[in-house]
C-alpha cells in the first residue's frame, strides 16, 4: 500500500507522544482520517458531536496533562466551529494543535464549495499558522508547529488541502530553486531554562525580606510548584491568595491559604490585598486590577514565564523571568525566615470565620435547594484525588467557595475567556487522560444545554464522567450582572417547559437522577459517583440565590437597590433568600 502524506502527519504526532485526536470527520479531511485509520494502533480518534467540543477537549487535555492537545475539523464550517475552544487555549496559555482541511489546491480562488481560507481566519488565535502546500513539507512543519505551541503556550494550526493529504508521502511535485533542503527536523522540544538571573533573585529576596505584611498571589503557572510555594510562604510568614485557575496550587485547609481573589474570592483575601506592603505574584497575570493593591501601596515582585506579561498589571519592582518551581527553589535559600507569625495568624483566624460563614450557607433545610449545599454535597462525597471541571457562571462562585482542594484534587475551568460549556468536554478529555481518577463536571443548565450531546460521547466511549447540573432555569450570572448595573433583569430566565436533563442521560445509556428535594441530594450524589459508567444528577436549585461578593461595596448595593426600585422581577424571592442567608450566618 502506497504511503500517503497524511500518514506522515499521524506518524509524527505519535512520535511527539500524541495518543488522542478529538474531532469530527468531513469530506475536507478524508485523507487525514485515512491516515488515522492506518495508524489507529498509535493514535486513537475520538468522534465528537460538535467541533467546538473537540477543541475544548484538546484544551482540557493540555491543561490537565501539560502535554499537547490535538483537535481535527473539516474545511469551512468545521474549522470555524473550532474557534471558541481555540481562543480558550490562547487566553489560558494551553498548547494545542488544530488540524483542518482545505479544498483541493487547484480549486482555491474559484469560490468553490466551503472555500474558507482557514489560515486567514485563524490569524489572530494561532501562534503558528500554515497552509501546507506541498507533501514535502511534512513532517518538518509538524515539528515546527508543535514546538511553537509548546514554546509560546498557545495554538498552532495546520490546514491541509485535500489533494496534499492523499498525495504520495514525501513527494515534491515542483522543481526546487532555493538553496535549501525541504524542512528536516526532529520531534524534540526542550523548555527554556527555568531559573531567573541571579541578580533578579537577589533583588526579589531583598524586597520580600524587608516586608512586614507580605502576600503571595499564585495562579495556574504555579500548579506544579505546590511544595515550593508552601516553603516560600513558611519562610516569609506570608498568606497565600489563589486565582481561580490556580485554586489547586495549595490545599484549601493549609494554614497559609486565604482563598480566592476578586468577585469570587474571600473576605480575608480581599483584606490581605488592601493591607499588604509587598505582593509576590507567582505564575499569574491576574487581569482584574481593581482587586489588586493600588499602585504604590505595595512593593511588587513577580515570577513569570513570559517576559511580555511580567509587570503588565502593576508597577513591578522586580519582574523575574522563569519557571515557578525552579525559580522558587532558587529563591528559597536567599529568604530570611520571618521572626513573627502575627501577620499570618491574623489571616488564619479570619479564614476560620470565613469558612464558618460559608458552611452556614450549606444548609440542607433550605428549599429550593441552595446551590451552596449542592456543591458541598459533591465536595464531601468526592475522592481526595477527584478532578472537578467547572463551567462559567454562578457555578464558578459555588465551586470557588465550596469545592475544597485537599490531597491531590484538581480544578479546571475557562479562566480568561470564561466561555460557557467547557465543563463537559474538559471532563471527557481528562477522564481519557486519567482513567483511574474520579472526574466530575459541575455545570449550569445554560452551559450544559449548549454541548449536552457530548454526554452521549462519554457514554459511547465508556467514560465514567460524572455531571452535576446546577439547574436554575436561567443564565444566572447575567441576572446579577444586570442588577449590579442598576437594571432589572431581562431575557435571562428560560420559560417553561422545564428541562429534565436526567432523562437525556438515561436515554444515552447513562445514569440519570432528577433531584428537587434536598433530603434526596446526598444519596443521589453518592449513587452517581459510585456508578461504573457516565452519570448525571440534574438538581433544581434556588434560582434567586445571588453569588454575592465577599465584601459588598456602596456602589454595588446602590445599583442593586436601583434595580429593585425600577421593577426587578422576583424581587421578593431574592430579598427573602438574602435574608435567609444572613440569618443562617448569624446562627452559625
Amino acid at each position: 500500500m502506497t504511503a500517503i502524506a497524511s500518514e506522515v502527519l499521524i506518524e509524527r504526532l505519535a512520535a511527539w507522544g500524541v495518543d488522542t485526536v478529538y474531532g469530527m470527520p468531513g469530506d475536507g479531511i478524508n485523507g487525514v482520517m485515512e491516515g488515522l485509520r492506518r495508524h489507529r494502533d498509535k493514535v486513537r480518534f475520538v468522534l465528537v458531536h460538535h467541533e467546538e467540543a473537540a477543541a475544548l477537549m484538546a484544551v482540557g487535555h493540555a491543561k490537565a496533562t501539560g502535554r499537547l492537545g490535538v483537535c481535527l475539523a473539516t474545511s469551512g464550517p468545521g474549522g470555524i466551529h473550532l474557534l471558541n475552544g481555540l481562543y480558550d487555549a490562547k487566553m489560558d496559555h494551553a498548547p494545542v494543535l488544530a488540524i483542518t482541511g482545505m479544498q483541493e489546491s487547484s480549486l482555491l480562488g474559484t469560490g468553490y464549495q466551503q472555500e474558507v481560507h482557514l489560515d486567514r481566519v485563524f490569524q489572530d488565535v494561532a501562534e503558528y499558522n500554515l497552509r501546507v502546500e506541498n507533501p514535502a513539507q511534512l513532517p518538518g512543519v509538524v515539528d515546527i508547529a508543535i514546538r511553537t505551541a509548546y514554546a509560546r503556550r498557545g495554538v498552532a494550526h495546520l490546514t491541509i488541502p485535500n489533494d496534499v493529504q492523499i498525495a504520495k508521502a514525501g513527494t515534491d511535485p515542483y522543481r526546487n530553486v532555493a538553496p535549501a533542503h525541504r524542512p528536516t527536523t526532529a520531534p524534540i522540544y526542550l523548555p527554556p531554562p527555568g531559573v531567573p538571573r541571579e541578580e533578579d533573585l537577589r533583588a526579589a529576596a531583598d524586597v520580600l525580606n524587608a516586608a512586614e505584611r507580605p502576600a503571595i498571589l499564585v495562579g495556574a503557572g504555579a500548579l506544579h510548584a505546590r511544595d515550593e510555594v508552601l516553603a516560600v510562604a513558611e519562610a516569609l510568614g506570608a498568606p497565600v491568595i489563589k486565582t481561580l485557575p490556580g485554586k489547586a496550587v495549595i490545599p484549601d485547609d493549609s494554614p497559609y491559604a486565604v482563598g480566592g481573589i476578586g468577585l469570587l474570592g474571600t473576605r480575608p483575601g480581599e483584606e490581605l490585598v488592601e493591607d499588604c506592603d509587598a505582593l509576590f505574584m507567582i505564575g499569574t497575570n491576574f487581569p482584574y486590577t481593581r482587586h489588586l493593591p493600588a499602585p504604590g501601596q505595595a512593593r511588587v515582585v513577580q515570577l513569570e514565564a513570559d517576559p511580555a506579561r511580567a509587570g503588565v498589571r502593576l508597577p513591578t519592582e522586580v519582574p523575574m523571568i522563569g519557571d515557578a518551581k525552579e525559580g522558587l527553589a532558587a529563591l528559597l535559600p536567599l529568604l530570611k525566615r520571618a521572626d513573627g507569625r502575627g501577620h499570618l495568624d491574623r489571616y488564619a483566624r479570619a479564614m476560620r470565620h470565613w469558612r464558618a460563614d460559608m458552611a452556614a450557607l450549606e444548609s440542607p433545610d433550605r428549599h429550593p435547594i441552595a446551590p451552596q449545599y449542592l456543591m458541598a454535597c459533591v465536595d464531601r462525597a468526592a475522592a481526595d484525588d477527584a478532578i472537578l471541571t467547572c463551567d462559567s457562571g454562578t457555578v464558578a462562585t459555588w465551586a470557588a467557595r465550596h469545592w475544597t482542594i485537599r490531597g491531590d484534587r484538581g480544578f479546571y475551568l475557562s479562566g480568561n475567556l470564561a466561555t460557557m460549556a467547557p465543563g463537559l468536554p474538559y471532563a471527557i478529555a481528562i477522564q481519557h487522560a486519567f482513567p483511574g481518577r474520579q472526574v466530575i463536571a459541575f455545570i449550569g443548565d445554560g452551559g450544559f444545554a449548549m454541548l449536552m450531546a457530548e454526554f452521549l460521547t462519554a457514554a459511547r466511549n465508556g467514560l465514567p464522567v460524572k455531571v452535576i447540573v446546577n439547574n436554575n432555569s436561567a443564565l444566572g450570572q447575567i441576572v446579577w450582572e444586570q442588577m449590579v448595573l442598576g437594571y432589572p433583569e431581562h431575557g435571562v430566565r428560560f420559560p417553561l417547559p422545564a428541562a429534565d436533563y436526567a432523562a437525556w442521560a438515561t436515554a444515552c445509556g447513562g445514569l440519570g437522577r432528577k433531584v428537587g428535594d434536598p433530603r434526596e441530594l446526598p444519596d443521589a450524589i453518592a449513587e452517581a459517583l459510585a456508578h461504573d459508567g457516565p452519570a448525571l444528577v440534574d438538581v433544581d436549585v434556588n434560582p434567586d440565590e445571588p453569588p454575592m461578593p465577599a465584601k459588598v461595596g456602596y456602589d454595588q448595593a446602590k445599583s442593586f437597590t436601583e434595580a429593585f426600585l425600577k421593577g426587578q422581577p422576583r424581587r421578593a424571592s431574592i430579598a427573602t433568600t438574602l435574608f435567609k442567608d444572613k440569618i443562617s450566618q448569624l446562627r452559625h
